[in-house]
């Protein structure tokens, strides 16, 4: 803590935060916070709004006020900023002159301007207000110019120039972006969700480069975010950091910027928890991983995660209470609770139905968001990049990192996007294993023939190529996986067909390498084959087992391609052919009727989607008494199936009833807090 401020009266510290917290906001919410924050000290809300109406009214800077002996003397009243003449439009600030007035945030009034020299053009200029000149409020003011200076990036509104009036009253020009904020291009362009995601990942890159030069936004919300055209693509361009902070011990003036403890700095719908705080906790790079969750939640539904009418309205500490503890519903939520001629209206801003709207932010929108929005700064992004990064990835159907990993998550996403599915990877697994049980069977019958001694030669060589075919699929190298499992099925067409039960499995981590290259059709012909081998193999548990997995990779390929009839077909002749085998996996069964579920889910056909996913419960429940964590998952896993179907059914209530028993159990078996989540609508495998 810097002299000045330690030495304050805490009560004069005390008025001076209420003023700057005051100072940000206008009309109703402004007499609702004075309401609260002075309540029974008539004294103390005289002062404030004699200071308030100071800041407010006095915005003309050019000359001292004894050198203007025409003007009347500012009154002590209240005024809305927007109704107050600005006698400083029109004069000339060095060389600039003053055009229009455009804006204003806490301490500083925005004007057009046109610089006259050394080349004609229109800026932007911002002066510190009257009344708002203390040496705190300069040397932040002063941090803020500084901060501009040291960015360069073509999201980031760029610093021209800087200086002083005669009065000492600091002010910067900046480029003069034409654009409106980011929400409102958003709503009349009626930009679909990936169009609106793609605008925020600009956004998130902007952050990064500011976090890089050691640059805290600290109020991030959609009117410091411009978006204006260029050769007709949209550019978002940051503005604002009248607010910003330096980390890393960097140095942003030679003057002290300090945030004062108990200090109320930021816009309260867009405040981080560690900034409502108001306490010891220093704000870091996460305070605006938060606020950009907040502006993503805001540009999905067109709302903030807390009302912001509502924080102000009960009152300062209300506030922050809301803020420090109370939970926001997630996105696809919030959608499902508007009114329907609210939601209709909503949906129209994003060029989709409103069914379809919440379906596209249930899941990976809502994890990601509410990944932003933890109160535990430790459980957000550790990055502005690792957000886009997440965002890129659903954006591609990709699994996200905003879950912790889960084996049904994991298959899910394979179904949807292209490559492999969750059978795929455990064939691959199981292929090592036939692999060892082939050979070992080989070598038992092996004599010194020279036939038979071929064969157990083929049968390691392939084994030795579907283990490097593995190796290779566990480091992404995709291409050399296929090299590897051709090889491998090459080796295994020369067997004995009548009982080559490791050549369907090559065939399937073939199909498993060119899924994740896109070739989905080659990769259902793998399947395919390899089906048709297993029906004519001599009937056995292992046969059954790797059939099975190998109907789930074709219904994964076949999802891929959007044949959905067809998978739902593959998955019901699944679940059949599973309840016909001798000693059945329940477990597995459950797990088909997931996935039998995330297939009826993706048609739209909700209430059959629900049966399966309660029939699966069924079963799952009755593994619980093995006491084993998988199954203990597995039950959470299709409970927030079962929460996310009922969502999109606008069965609300049992869904939030499924929601809270899914946080009991969570406690009941001791999993992993960073599985607790609200609402991770895992669809099955």
């Amino acid at each position: 803590m810097n002299a000045s401020n330690s030495a304050m009266d805490p009560d004069a510290r005390r008025e001076a935060e209420l003023f700057q917290a005051a100072a940000l906001l206008s009309g109703e919410a402004r007499v609702t916070f004075l309401n609260g924050a002075c309540h029974g000290n008539a004294a103390l809300r005289h002062r404030l709004e004699t200071l308030l109406a100071a800041h407010d009214a006095g915005d003309s800077f050019l000359e001292p006020e004894d050198r203007k002996p025409d003007r009347e003397p500012v009154k002590t009243i209240k005024l809305d900023l927007a109704d107050a003449p600005d006698e400083a439009v029109g004069q000339t600030l060095g060389r600039y002159k003053l055009l229009e007035r455009v804006g204003e945030g806490g301490c500083g009034v925005v004007y057009v301007a046109e610089q006259t020299e050394p080349v004609r053009r229109r800026v932007a200029l911002k002066v510190i207000k009257l009344g708002m000149d203390t040496k705190q409020v300069v040397a932040r003011f002063e941090a803020e110019r500084q901060a501009l200076a040291m960015m360069d990036h073509p999201n980031i509104a760029k610093v021209l120039d800087a200086g002083t009036t005669d009065v000492g009253r600091p002010f910067f020009v900046m480029e003069l972006v034409r654009g409106i904020r980011i929400t409102d291009y958003c709503d009349q362009a009626s930009l679909g969700t990936r169009d609106r995601l793609e605008l925020f990942i600009k956004v998130c890159q902007a952050i990064q480069h500011a976090h890089q030069k050691g640059i805290i936004h600290r109020d991030i919300k959609p009117s410091n975010i411009l978006v204006t055209l260029n050769n007709g693509v949209s550019v978002p361009k940051v503005i604002d950091f009248g607010i910003a902070k330096a980390v890393n011990n960097q140095l942003l003036t030679d003057k002290t910027v300090y945030t004062a403890l108990q200090q109320f700095i930021g816009t309260p719908a867009y405040m981080s928890p560690e900034q409502a705080q108001m306490s010891s906790v220093d704000v870091d790079t996460r305070t605006d991983i938060y606020s950009l969750g907040v502006l993503l939640y805001e540009m999905l539904t067109g709302r903030t995660p807390f009302d912001a009418k509502e924080l102000i309205s009960h009152g300062f500490d209300a506030m922050r209470k809301t803020i420090l503890e109370k939970e926001p519903p997630r996105p696809s939520t919030r959608l499902a609770m508007l009114q329907r001629d609210e939601l209709t209206t909503t949906a129209k801003h994003r060029s989709a139905e409103a069914p379809k709207l919440i379906r596209q932010l249930s899941g990976d929108l809502d994890w990601i968001v509410m990944k932003c929005l933890e109160k535990d700064r430790e459980r957000r992004y550790e990055t502005s990049d690792g957000l886009a990064a997440d965002v890129q990835r659903h954006l591609n159907t990709e699994p996200v990192m905003a879950r912790p990993p889960n084996k049904l998550y994991e298959f899910r996403k394979t179904v949807r996007r292209h490559k492999f599915g969750f059978a795929a990877t455990a064939a691959i697994i199981v292929v090592l294993a036939a692999g060892v049980v082939a050979s070992s069977w080989q070598a038992v019958r092996a004599t010194r023939s020279e036939r038979q001694q071929k064969q157990l030669r083929l049968v390691a060589e392939e084994a030795q190529q579907r283990a490097l075919g593995a190796h290779s699929m566990v480091l992404g190298n995709y291409p050399g996986a296929e090299y590897n499992f051709r090889m491998a099925v090459e080796i295994g067409r020369q067997l004995p067909p009548d009982n080559n039960q490791t050549l369907p499995w090559s065939l399937c981590g073939l199909g498993y390498a060119q899924q994740m290259q896109g070739r989905l059709v080659e990769a259902e012909a793998q399947y395919r084959e390899a089906l048709a081998i297993q029906k004519k193999l001599p009937p056995s548990p292992e046969v059954a087992s790797s059939t099975v997995d190998t109907l789930l990779n074709l219904q994964s390929v076949l999802s891929q391609q959007n044949k959905l009839a067809e998978a739902e077909l593959v998955f019901g002749g699944i679940i059949d052919f599973q309840k016909k085998l001798p000693g059945t996996q329940t477990v597995k069964i459950a797990w088909s009727l997931c996935g039998l579920g995330s297939v009826l889910e993706r048609q739209g056909r909700f209430s059959e989607a629900e049966a399966r996913y309660r029939e699966a419960l069924e079963l799952q429940e009755k593994l619980l008494a093995n006491g084993s964590a998988d199954y203990k998952q597995s039950v959470i896993d299709t409970l927030r199936n079962l929460e996310s179907v009922l969502t999109k059914q606008n069965n609300l209530a049992e869904a939030e009833a499924i929601n809270q028993e899914i946080a009991r159990r969570q406690k009941l078996y001791g999993l992993e807090t960073s599985q607790a989540w609200p609402s991770r609508n895992v669809r099955g495998p």
